[in-house]
């Protein structure tokens, strides 16, 4: 049953977002950790930090990773497919009617109203993670200079993922 629940729960965040996968993160937040009780606010931002680090969209990471942590391989197998099949249905869907509504006013206006939610849903995303995440100065401190780094200096979020964690290592030890 977990697993028809995994891919159930994550199929309904895949269907109801918009905007990619850090605009998935506060309904997948939702859904395991105060709709299901799966993970705690802590696991599943360890869970997200991971995903930010392994290639591939951060949603479908996030995916895989919670469907491991609660069933396995089986489970991750099971959360991914949730969280995907609903916009392969959406995306061929839309391939098909493209040409037909390329250029309706209507289409740019729901547009133009999603562009900001999205931005909103990822701010959401940032202050889950922000809550659990920076917990004393030194976090606080890390968090400033990474964003700095990639904004201003344009280095690379890798690189400054990879600094942050040999900083941490030392830091926190």
């Amino acid at each position: 049953m977990i697993l028809l629940n995994l891919y159930l729960s994550f199929a309904k965040v895949g269907l109801f977002t918009f905007g990619g996968g850090y605009a998935m993160l506060p309904l997948i937040e939702s859904e395991i950790i105060h709709g299901r009780g799966w993970l705690t606010v802590r696991e599943f931002t360890d869970i997200v930090a991971i995903a930010e680090v392994t290639p591939g969209p951060i949603a479908v990471n996030s995916a895989t990773f919670v469907g491991y942590r609660l069933a396995g391989v089986l489970g991750g197998i099971m959360a991914t497919l949730g969280v995907v099949t609903p916009s392969v249905v959406i995306v061929l869907a839309l391939a098909m009617l493209a040409k037909r509504f390329e250029n309706s006013i209507g289409l740019a206006r729901v547009k133009s109203g999603m562009r900001p939610a999205v931005v909103g849903l990822i701010a959401a995303a940032a202050l889950t993670v922000a809550r659990v995440a920076l917990v004393d100065l030194k976090s606080m401190m890390i968090a400033a200079v990474a964003a700095l780094l990639v904004f201003k200096v344009k280095l690379d979020p890798i690189v400054v993922l990879a600094v942050s964690g040999l900083l941490g290592a030392i830091i926190f030890s």
